[in-house]
């Protein structure tokens, strides 16, 4: 009879142990060791044939890179957070939560692309027909995208090198199996194995394969924590599938920033660009409410505006309440903090409430100020002028921080209609604004006086 062995692997970091621990010896995590049925009189997995990259060593300076050139994806914001496109031989990994449109952005860039390229688009989860449904309301039917529902990812990895393929699309790597493997489909090791063939193929064959990774309950990409090591770019699908917009995140890029984002919008047409999310996350503003300013951030080389929305009310229990979305806690925490030690402004008897609107997440710096100014507003009931913004760091002696970037924050403000900026006032040097007047603080007082001086 077949000798059968289980193995014990962590979820997180690939660790194997024999035997079953509640935290992870290798990475501290807790409640990730996996069980998994090892055969051992099956045939070890067999070495799959990889594409020859041997070649002798050479100078640096000997490396020509003038014909490099990235694949356009037909999406502005898509090509931005990729870095300015799909790079040749590049392994992509894209995550997020069901139904927020993972599948969706990958069929879309597939007309663009097609137009020029070859394109094979992998589907281990859909039928032949339902990828067809799906494409006609999406508009997508171009000569050029080949459609494959397979599930075995050496008689992918085959395919791949007889057709030659300009870009391979693969969705989704849980779906993948490698048949020497006795494990099933999504497990820590399948999903390993199975991103390392495809790695060796896109390095070998000089082709770009763009791999759709579902995520567990924490948020993250389901599988290895190995699999974000392996692959060259990593891009997450941020905001609730509930809602419209969608905010796309490169949180590991190779070949780019990993500051920029890109915008959609979900439609029954499928996801379209949103060109001006300054716009977006504006509109709908309430008037002449307390507790409403609006921020200025950077994400990588654009400045987006949003608002920030605060409510103080009297708390009915011994320990106040405070709750964040869209910011950190802790840092809220800091900012009250300051406002009652250093200003003079008292939370300790009421209830905080911070909410991004929009669905953004803002972690810079730069919006402290405005944070600070939509407490304060809260708290004593005064609106803020519509016409203001705010940006500025908040140190722990309640000073005024200067931040980067001021005068791309500056005509952002101006081109959205504000007339009334309040920054540190450390920044107001080398600056200017045709249509705006530009108030330089150094407190929070001061600049909560400033914000409502008419």
């Amino acid at each position: 009879m077949a000798k059968i062995k289980s193995v014990y692997i962590c979820s997180e970091c690939g660790y194997e142990s024999p035997k079953w621990y509640g935290k992870c010896p290798s990475c501290g995590e807790w409640n990730t060791m996996n069980e998994e049925i090892v055969d051992k009189s099956a045939v070890s997995v067999q070495k799959v044939s990889k594409i020859s990259t041997y070649s002798k060593p050479i100078t640096i300076k000997d490396i020509d890179t003038n014909d490099e050139e990235r694949y356009k994806t037909g999406s502005s914001e898509l090509d931005r957070v990729l870095g300015g496109g799909i790079v040749k031989g590049s392994l992509v990994l894209l995550g997020g939560d069901p139904g927020i449109g993972k599948s969706t952005i990958l069929l879309q860039i597939c007309e663009q692309l097609g137009n020029t390229l070859k394109i094979l688009y992998v589907s281990g989860e859909e039928s032949k027909r339902q990828l067809k449904l799906r494409a006609q309301r999406l508009s997508v039917n171009n000569e050029n995208i080949f459609i494959m529902t397979e599930t075995d990812i050496e008689v992918v990895a085959e395919q791949i090198k007889s057709e030659k393929p300009d870009i391979v699309m693969i969705d989704s790597i849980q779906t993948m199996n490698l048949t020497s493997l006795s494990s099933s489909p999504g497990s820590v090791t399948q999903v390993r194995e199975c991103t390392n063939l495809l790695m060796h193929t896109a390095k070998g064959l000089d082709i770009p394969i763009l791999v759709v990774g579902h995520v567990n309950k924490e948020g993250s990409i389901a599988g290895p924590k190995v699999l974000e090591h392996i692959v060259d770019a990593v891009l997450y699908f941020e905001g609730d599938k509930q809602m419209s917009y969608r905010i796309l995140r490169a949180v590991k890029n190779r070949y780019g920033s990993t500051n920029e984002i890109g915008v959609f919008q979900m439609t029954d047409k499928g996801l379209s660009e949103v060109e001006n999310p300054s716009m977006m996350l504006l509109s709908g503003r309430p008037h002449n409410v307390s507790g409403s300013c609006v921020a200025c951030t950077m994400e990588g080389t654009r400045p987006i505006l949003a608002e920030i929305q605060a409510l103080v009310t009297a708390s009915g229990y011994g320990n106040p309440r405070r709750m964040a979305t869209g910011y950190d806690y802790n840092r809220l925490a800091l900012i009250i903090a300051v406002l009652e030690k250093r200003a003079g402004y008292y939370f300790s008897n009421s209830d905080t409430y911070i909410n991004i609107v929009g669905g953004l997440r803002l972690d810079e710096p730069a919006v402290d100020l405005s944070v600070a100014m939509s407490l304060i507003s809260s708290l004593k009931d005064v609106p803020i002028p519509e016409n203001s913004l705010a940006f500025g760091e908040i140190g722990l002696g309640g000073e005024i921080r200067s931040v980067a970037n001021t005068q791309a924050r500056i005509n952002e403000a101006a081109r959205m209609g504000f007339t009334k900026i309040i920054l540190p006032y450390h920044n107001l040097k080398n600056v200017s604004s045709d249509t705006a007047t530009l108030y330089g603080v150094r407190n929070i007082r001061e600049a909560f006086e400033a914000m409502l001086d008419e």
